[in-house]
């Protein structure tokens, strides 16, 4: 699989297969769950393949609307569900939002590891 990317005029997410990464990058506020499918038919596709771990590199993710933070929620109870692979979030403490909800899929995957920076 190469490398993908799904991109928007204020975002892009990207996905390496090598490192089994995404990064997302800019400000991802679509309107609707609908609107975030094809990020969240990427993460299953790749959830679907069970690699022993899946990385999200937020770091440079300056905002995430309601629906995206839903869309992970889903993304994590999902991996729960599987029980084969372990997810790494990697995020930064001087983006605002991104401490406290990036701690509340800690709840939802209690095995979800939570790298701030």
């Amino acid at each position: 699989m190469a490398m993908q990317e799904i991109k928007g005029e204020d975002y892009s997410v990207q996905y390496d297969p090598n490192s089994v990464t995404f990064y997302f990058q800019g400000e991802l506020s679509l309107g609707s769950p609908p609107e975030y499918a094809p990020i969240a038919q990427l993460l299953e596709d790749v959830l679907n393949q069970a690699p022993s771990t899946i990385n999200l590199n937020l770091k440079q993710l300056e905002f995430l609307n309601s629906s995206g933070i839903s869309m992970l929620s889903k993304f994590a109870i999902n991996v729960r569900k599987k029980k084969t692979t372990e997810v790494v979030v990697m995020g930064s403490t001087e983006i605002p939002w991104q401490e406290k909800s990036l701690a509340n899929l800690q709840k939802l995957l209690p095995t979800l590891q939570l790298q701030l920076e």
